[in-house]
């Protein structure tokens, strides 16, 4: 009895604190003139059960691929200690043998399936996937390495490193693009693929992977701008209470993009690809079409979710304004929370997590850079 009453409570108080969250963050985005004035869609479904929090995992099952070899080696470095991505954490010794294991996990898989990898590659991709795959085996071979050597700050770089290079072989083998561009919305940039976006911040680096499977308007809009230099020496936003960082406001009295060729504003659709669904959603909430409980495949459930802003009420006025989600993920489950299907995400943070705990209003985002992109052509 004792047992049953102490779940109960553990579960009653999981839901009050869902909606004690849920309603400082809603304080917060309307501070930042993010959500309508009034609160009515803020007390959305209670979350229930657990979400996947871990970036890597919710872009390894985003990835339309079912590379068995290839999603081993990721599950391999995707389960290496917390602490790992964590700096204020200290790796403890009776932990390197587990991240040793789970190294030689990685290197075994990958070179047995190394022969018949780029025989699955799109003959076009082929010279860039077999540069990838050299670099996966170097990459794999100095993390065993710095394991031996228990450094744990060399470490995390080489293995987001390894993981992106992994991820990028991934993306390079699937054969066709798998969703039809609305004919509305062809002009504007496409990313159909996956890129690596490096930020230098006033605070420190930040490395980001963009999806363009799931939301390639959303995504090729972001890399067209980032390419254009758009985002350099833009300055950061912050509402603490919102658990959000945002930033992408040029100056002047234009909100967004002005396109320099035809003087003319860019707006891109809310664009949202939910679990089951081919196509993305496009122009509409996901509340707006009676599908609030949906699970987006791109959910706000990890540290570091990047997310296209848009005026309040106006989810097709989406421009160049983007947003990190610090939220307590814990507390939002995946498919249950109150930004999803009302924000377009378009990518996870994966390295950097605790550059954005020091970010605050005023600070700057002093560069930004793509760094690599599969396929080649993905950009369009």
């Amino acid at each position: 009895m004792t047992v049953l009453i102490l779940k109960i409570w553990k579960q009653l108080a999981h839901r009050f604190a869902s909606v004690a969250v849920s309603a400082v963050l809603c304080w917060g985005l309307l501070s930042l003139g993010w959500l309508p004035s009034h609160l009515t869609l803020c007390w959305a479904a209670l979350p229930t059960g657990d979400a996947v929090t871990n970036p890597r995992t919710l872009l390894r099952l985003a990835l339309p691929t079912d590379n068995q070899a290839l999603e081993t080696v990721q599950q391999s470095l995707e389960e290496m200690p917390p602490q790992l991505d964590d700096p204020a954490a200290q790796m403890q010794t009776k932990q390197w043998p587990e991240v040793e294991n789970q190294v030689s996990k990685a290197v075994q898989t990958f070179k047995r399936a190394e022969s018949d990898l780029l025989a699955m590659v799109p003959t076009p991709y082929r010279s860039q996937a077999s540069d990838r795959i050299e670099q996966i085996n170097s990459g794999l071979a100095d993390l065993r390495v710095l394991a031996d050597q228990k450094d744990e700050e060399a470490f995390a770089a080489k293995l987001t490193q390894v993981w992106n290079t992994v991820d990028l072989l991934a993306a390079s083998m699937i054969k066709q693009f798998p969703v039809d561009i609305p004919d509305d919305y062809q002009t504007l940039p496409q990313l159909k693929g996956r890129s690596v976006v490096a930020m230098d911040t006033s605070k420190g680096p930040i490395t980001i992977m963009v999806d363009g499977y799931s939301a390639p308007i959303t995504a090729g809009n972001f890399l067209d701008l980032v390419q254009r230099g758009f985002y350099d020496n833009q300055t950061f936003t912050r509402a603490d209470e919102a658990y959000v960082v945002q930033t992408g406001d040029p100056d002047g009295p234009d909100a967004g993009f002005v396109d320099p060729d035809t003087g003319n504003y860019r707006s891109i659709p809310l664009e949202v690809l939910v679990k089951g669904d081919s196509e993305p959603v496009y122009g509409f909430t996901l509340e707006e079409l009676g599908l609030s409980l949906s699970e987006p495949i791109l959910p706000f459930s990890a540290y570091g979710t990047v997310a296209m802003g848009h005026p309040p009420g106006e989810p097709n006025q989406g421009s160049s304004q983007f947003f990190f989600h610090l939220f307590e993920p814990d507390l939002t489950p995946a498919g249950l929370n109150l930004l999803d299907g009302r924000y377009a995400v378009f990518g996870y943070v994966v390295s950097g997590q605790e550059v954005l705990e020091k970010l605050q209003h005023g600070d700057q985002l002093k560069g930004v850079e793509v760094v690599d992109i599969s396929p080649s052509d993905a950009l369009t």
